[in-house]
């Protein structure tokens, strides 16, 4: 602390070198993967395996197209409807569409094969109708249905990904003026006319965000791929990452400059927009649907029903006959929780252990150090997981010195942090602004120990944003599949990889009991941390992705 020339004092711990050279070391260590990937792709000169990349990466990149596409166009509507609408059930439907967020993709496309497997509950219900319809008209009972390929892909994915894009536009719907909306209405505007001119480019900063986060999300994406049999970039990366390393690492790479190119995009397109102030002020007027209430609700209702209750309830029953039975074997359960829960909560600890020093010279000292360092941290992010587990997988066997960390489970948990850490920093960030700079500059009068003063004064203050950081690093943790299975320690079961390994030996039941004991404790992270403490409005005040 020194005296400044008006005679206040300045709080330069943000400005002391151990923290900015830590904060470097933070920079370093997320942008290696990155570097890697890149550095062992022109060793191995991959650029021979382009012909077979071609195909799974038109693929990757029309599947994320269309599901972000989707996504956004659920995502708006309905954030939009639920927020400034009359629709009937407003609020049981606020609280009850986000809530697709609890299912992993993977899993909520293994709930539907389930659904449809013969006794599964779609499955039965569409006998029962043929079997209705035969009676009449004649015909054959009802076979397997086979769920395989793009439309499938592109519809679970849709379904369990539009609350990246709902959760952000209901919170900027719920900032907006009805001023403007007005307005146009009186200069002769019809509704849709209104909505899409005046309301939708006032939405469009959580628009991008949100359609942002379903992209990267499809193009990362794994479990639900493979299990629907549709061949994209990340397939390969999976496959071939032992048996051709240069297909391998030119699928990685591939992946990765999709994903990175697209947050540039978005970040231009967002650099250059300027909102109307005109439409803050939180007080937004309820428009009437008029004779479109019913409809709106009825579909409100049906997206709840297909990206939520059919999952829930194709898991329930094939839980419930295996349990009868005694197929399942519920002594795997225990420890795969127990796994879970530790590799979630030391991730959730670790990456806001890192996270709070980024934040607190980011906030409190802005230079080229800390951009370089939140570049690389939102470059983590954008990263595909199974992209981050490859290239610390090589990365440690070749490595002189590291091939110990090799299916370890300080490695899995490193590129925990590295892919999840963006998700930390946005809540860090908000809980350094929570501590004003008179109470840091009265604390450093009355305390002149560095960490005694933070746990007193500081961290009181910063908890709920920290806790938040944690609870959303947490959720991203336990639902993880790829990395975990290229990386987990051998016999070191989460409930991620006991649904994968149940379904891949054919025992709906075994994938059933796990999934829904995932389910629940994903339903109970989203409602704390996400739902109730209104993540999406942190995120777009924070500027993460």
């Amino acid at each position: 602390m020194r005296a400044t020339p008006d005679g206040s004092f300045q709080w330069l711990a943000a400005d002391r070198p151990p923290l900015k050279l830590f904060v470097v070391g933070v920079a370093i260590a997320f942008g290696m993967p990155a570097a890697y990937i890149l550095l062992r792709t022109a060793q191995l000169g991959s650029l021979g395996g382009l012909d077979e990349a071609l195909a799974p990466t038109g693929r990757s990149v029309l599947l994320a197209v269309t599901v972000s596409m989707s996504a956004a166009v659920v995502g708006i509507f309905l954030g939009w409807a639920v927020i400034s609408s009359d629709v009937p059930s407003l609020r049981a439907l606020r609280t009850v569409l986000p809530l697709a967020l609890v299912l992993p993709s993977f899993v909520g496309a293994a709930a539907y094969l389930a659904a449809f497997a013969p006794g599964g509950v779609l499955h039965t219900a569409l006998s029962a109708v043929v079997e209705l319809r035969n009676v009449f008209t004649g015909g054959e009972p009802l076979g397997p249905v086979r769920l395989r390929g793009f439309w499938p892909s592109w519809l679970f994915l849709a379904l369990f990904t539009f609350p990246y894009v709902l959760l952000p536009v209901m919170a900027r719907a719920r900032a907006l003026s009805g001023s403007l909306h007005e307005s146009a209405l009186l200069l002769g505007r019809s509704q849709r006319e209104t909505f899409f001119a005046v309301t939708v480019p006032q939405l469009r900063p959580a628009i991008l965000s949100g359609t942002l986060l379903v992209f990267l999300y499809t193009l990362s994406e794994f479990g639900a791929v493979q299990l629907l049999g549709y061949d994209t970039l990340t397939r390969i990366v999976f496959a071939s990452f032992l048996a051709d390393q240069g297909v391998s690492f030119l699928a990685a790479t591939i992946l990765m400059l999709l994903a990175v190119t697209v947050v540039l995009i978005e970040r231009s397109v967002e650099s250059s927009y300027r909102p109307d102030s005109r439409a803050d002020s939180g007080h937004g007027a309820m428009v009437g649907l008029g004779r479109f209430r019913w409809p709106v609700a009825i579909l409100g209702w049906t997206v709840v029903m297909f990206s939520l209750v059919v999952p829930i309830a194709s898991f329930a029953v094939w839980a419930g006959r295996g349990l009868v039975d005694g197929r399942v074997n519920l002594g795997r359960l225990p420890p795969a929780m127990l796994n879970t829960a530790a590799a979630g909560l030391v991730t959730a600890l670790c990456t806001i252990v890192v996270m709070v020093p980024v934040a607190t010279l980011s906030i409190r000292s802005r230079s080229r150090i800390t951009a370089w360092c939140t570049t690389a941290v939102l470059t983590g992010f954008a990263l595909p997981g199974v992209v981050l587990a490859l290239s610390m997988v090589f990365w440690t066997l070749r490595t002189p010195g590291f091939s110990w960390m090799y299916q370890t489970l300080p490695a899995l948990i490193a590129v925990y942090i590295v892919h999840f850490g963006a998700q930390a920093l946005g809540s860090a960030e908000n809980a350094v602004r929570a501590v004003p700079a008179n109470v840091r500059e009265s604390a450093s009068l009355l305390e002149p120990q560095l960490l005694r003063r933070f746990g007193k004064v500081q961290l009181p203050l910063m908890r709920p944003g920290l806790i938040s950081g944690a609870g959303l690093v947490l959720l991203s943790t336990v639902k993880e599949l790829p990395a975990t299975l290229l990386l987990a320690p051998i016999g070191f079961d989460t409930l991620a990889t006991r649904i994968w390994s149940g379904y891949a030996e054919g025992f709906y039941a075994e994938t059933a009991v796990p999934a829904l004991v995932l389910l629940a404790v994903s339903g109970v992270l989203t409602w704390l941390f996400v739902i109730r403490s209104g993540f999406s409005s942190r995120a777009e005040g924070s500027g993460q992705l």
